[in-house]
């Protein structure tokens, strides 16, 4: 068997609706706000939708932001944003060793949505359609509007994984490393989802939009009267490196990549297979060299629809029934759900556990639901853990995929 380096996150750059820097998001975790907005959705009136903040012009000039495109700019500001927390310097930085791997759900419905209804002003004359939309719209854009923002000449390109993205981007990123493709990555994922109706459209006309009469508390994964998703932007994008690398420049370390897995259903289009979900946790453990005792956070993929919560619930009760160490929580409860960034900002809120120890809660859950009472599940308060180790982090999505990812405590 090959032996690989240890891979490291170094960086850390997120906007989330409820903050954006890492120390506000997790401030607001621990406690208990979140932070959702009513939209007025095309075609749809007024929804609830969490709804990102962040000074755009930090890092663009107001023509880049004309046209470019919102989940650019989000992954601009996180990848600027997780360079300066990596220390690293950048100017000195090889460029063309430096890759940039992005976890997207979808990308160019919001662009083209908006280029229709536009010519639609104007008899569908297309001639008014924007010259634009093309770059906009070609699935690398994400990713390739931070290399030219930051003068990345490596590679770089997104990852569509569904929801499973987030972790996905950074999977990407630690296989690439640990082949010697690249030797600095900026990774993890973004979403601009609140900006297109279809996504509005899709979920409700599934049954699995939220609605609420608080926004604040439309996301209620775990609870009894639980009626769907809160569809949310954000992004949280990681300076990845090799241990020896960071260690040889000094750097801060958060967490060492120790394990993961992405496999598919191949079952139903959107139901959830909890046996596929337990079948891809027991291979990242098997990856990390850990048992399902070894694990002291487990933060949830659930989103707060019926079915979805119970079956994520089902495959982890399976591995984590007799783990008294073991703790569990959920981030979209606050944030609502961030799609393709939605697995990069719940391990963002869960990484300083790694060094307090205390587990960020669940809130909204007025009525736990008894198939979703999971042992360790932490409600309405944060929880003092003896010790945070290791965080395994759920994500799945749509057409069965499944990520999961652990991550541990840094070693010497």
């Amino acid at each position: 068997m090959p032996t690989f380096p240890r891979i490291v996150i170094t960086g850390v750059g997120l906007t989330a609706p409820n903050g954006n820097s890492h120390a506000e998001f997790r401030a607001n975790l621990l406690a208990g706000r979140a932070r959702i907005a009513t939209v007025d959705v095309r075609y749809m009136g007024r929804h609830p939708a969490g709804v990102c903040d962040f000074e755009a012009t930090r890092y663009q000039r107001r023509k880049e932001l004309r046209n470019g495109t919102r989940a650019g700019s989000i992954a601009i500001y996180c990848a600027r944003e997780a360079v300066a927390d990596a220390a690293l310097d950048w100017g000195g930085a090889d460029k063309a060793r430096t890759g940039v791997y992005i976890g997207i759900t979808e990308h160019g419905n919001v662009e083209t949505e908006n280029e229709i209804h536009s010519i639609s002003q104007f008899g569908y004359d297309t001639k008014f359609w924007t010259h634009h939309h093309n770059p906009r719209t070609v699935a690398n854009n994400p990713a390739g509007e931070v290399t030219m923002n930051l003068g990345i000449t490596g590679p770089h390109y997104t990852i569509g994984a569904a929801c499973a993205a987030g972790n996905a981007g950074l999977i990407q990123a630690a296989q690439m490393l640990q082949l010697g493709e690249v030797d600095l990555a900026i990774a993890g994922g973004v979403s601009e989802s609140i900006h297109t109706f279809g996504i509005f459209a899709g979920f409700k006309n599934q049954g699995a939009l939220a609605h609420h009469a608080d926004p604040a508390k439309a996301s209620r994964p775990f609870d009894r009267n639980r009626n769907g998703i809160v569809i949310s932007e954000g992004g949280a994008l990681y300076v990845v490196e090799r241990f020896e690398d960071a260690r040889r420049r000094g750097a801060r370390v958060y967490a060492e990549i120790l394990g993961w897995c992405i496999n598919s259903d191949a079952t139903d289009a959107v139901l959830p297979n909890p046996g596929r979900q337990s079948e891809c946790i027991r291979i990242a453990l098997k990856h990390a060299g850990l048992e399902p005792r070894d694990i002291h956070l487990v933060s949830t993929h659930a989103t707060a629809t019926p079915l979805g919560d119970i079956q994520e619930c089902h495959a982890l009760r399976a591995i984590f029934e007799n783990c008294p160490e073991t703790h569990i929580n959920n981030t979209k409860s606050y944030i609502g759900h961030c799609m393709g960034a939605a697995g990069a900002l719940e391990l963002a809120g869960n990484l300083p556990s790694l060094d307090d120890a205390v587990v960020h809660p669940t809130i909204n859950v007025d009525h736990l639901d008894p198939e979703c009472a999971l042992p360790g599940l932490v409600l309405d308060t944060p929880a003092q853990a003896g010790r945070v180790e290791t965080i395994l982090n759920n994500s799945f999505g749509m057409l069965g995929i499944n990520s999961v990812l652990i991550v541990g405590k840094p070693r010497p």
